[in-house]
C-alpha cells in the first residue's frame, strides 16, 4: 500500500485512523469502539499492531496520534505546551514511543489565565491554520465541551470553554426533564425559540428550565419540542456570552455537521455569520502538518 504515514484520533470512547500518502490522500481508514475509557496503557501498542497488519503495513510505517492517548490516563502522558507555541511548530511537545516503528503522540493545549486547557482540538486548529496560515478570527468548535478560540496572526492567542453539551446531556438524561425532553430530532422552530429566549435574557436562563416540564404537564408541548427548546436555550446562552467579542469575520464551526448547523442558526440570530467546516479533513490536516514538522526534525 502506498503510505506516507498514519494519523490517529484517540478518543475517550473509540478511535479513527487514516493511511495517508504523499499528497494527503486517504488511501485506508479504520475506525473501532476502543478509547481511552476502556483501555490500559498496556493495551494500546497491541492494538495499533493488528490494526496496522490488518491494513497490510510494514513495520516502518510512522504513526502521528492526537487526542487522549495523550492523557495522563492514556496510553503515554504529552504534557499540554503553552499555546504560545501552538500555530508555530505543531509537532513541539510531540512524544516518540519506545520501539521499532516510529510512533509519536501529540500534546494537548494549556492556557495559564484564565486556566484552560484542550486535547484533540488542538489538531483541528492546527489543521485549520495549515490550510489559511496567518488567520484572524474566532472558531468554535462545538461538542461535549465546546472551544471558543481567538487567532491571531495564525496563532491562538485565548481560548475559552463551554459545558454545553455535558450540561445538556446532564439535563435531558438525569434531571426531572428526562419525563419531558427527547434527543431524537430537532424542532427548529423550538430551537429558534430557545435560542431567542437565552439571548433577550441570558442570566434568566435557570428560571426557564423548569417551565419545559410544565408545559408539557399542563400544556401541549411534545418532548422534541421542548429537547429542541432546551438545546436552543443552552446554545443561546453560550453565543449571549461571546457575542460581544465576535467581529465581522464569519466564526470558523468545526465539528460535528448536525451540532455545527445548529451553531450556525444560532450565530444568525445575533447578526453573525458562521462558516462549517469539515472535523474530519481539519484533523486530517493537522496530522499531517504535523507529521511533517517531525518528519523535518528527524531530518535534521
Amino acid at each position: 500500500m502506498d503510505h506516507e504515514f498514519v494519523g490517529i484520533d484517540w478518543g475517550t470512547s473509540s478511535f479513527r485512523l487514516w493511511v495517508m500518502d504523499r499528497t494527503g490522500a486517504v488511501v485506508a481508514e479504520q475506525c473501532g469502539p476502543h478509547g481511552m475509557g476502556s483501555l490500559r496503557p498496556q493495551d494500546y501498542a497491541p492494538l495499533l499492531e493488528r490494526t496496522l497488519s490488518d491494513l497490510g503495513l510494514p513495520a516502518t510505517a510512522p504513526v502521528v496520534i492526537a487526542g487522549m492517548a495523550g492523557a495522563a490516563q492514556g496510553w503515554c502522558e504529552a504534557p499540554y505546551r503553552d499555546i504560545s507555541e501552538a500555530g508555530r511548530d505543531p509537532a513541539s511537545g510531540a512524544v516518540r514511543m519506545d520501539g521499532p516503528r516510529p510512533v509519536w503522540i501529540l500534546p494537548g493545549l494549556k492556557q495559564s489565565s484564565p486556566a484552560n486547557v484542550m486535547r484533540g482540538e488542538e489538531t483541528q486548529i492546527s489543521g485549520f491554520l495549515a490550510l489559511r496560515p496567518g488567520h484572524n478570527g474566532v472558531l468554535c468548535l462545538p461538542g461535549t465541551h465546546s472551544k471558543w478560540v481567538r487567532l491571531q496572526d495564525g496563532a491562538i492567542s485565548n481560548f475559552q470553554t463551554a459545558m454545553t453539551g455535558e450540561v445538556f446531556a446532564l439535563i435531558a438524561n438525569k434531571s426531572v426533564l428526562r419525563f419531558s425532553v427527547s434527543t431524537e430530532g430537532t424542532d427548529m422552530a423550538a430551537f429558534d425559540a430557545g435560542v431567542r429566549q437565552a439571548l433577550d435574557e441570558p442570566r434568566g436562563i435557570a428560571m426557564r428550565l423548569f417551565s419545559l416540564r410544565a408545559e408539557g404537564l399542563l400544556g401541549d408541548l411534545n418532548p422534541v419540542s421542548a429537547g429542541s427548546r432546551l438545546s436552543g436555550m443552552l446554545i443561546g446562552t453560550e453565543i449571549a456570552a461571546v457575542a460581544a467579542s465576535l467581529d465581522d469575520i464569519p466564526v470558523g464551526l468545526i465539528g460535528a455537521a448536525g451540532l455545527t448547523a445548529l451553531y450556525r442558526r444560532a450565530l444568525a440570530l445575533t447578526g453573525h455569520e458562521g462558516q462549517c467546516h469539515d472535523a474530519g479533513a481539519l484533523t486530517r490536516a493537522g496530522l499531517r502538518a504535523a507529521f511533517r514538522a517531525l518528519d523535518r526534525s528527524c531530518a535534521a
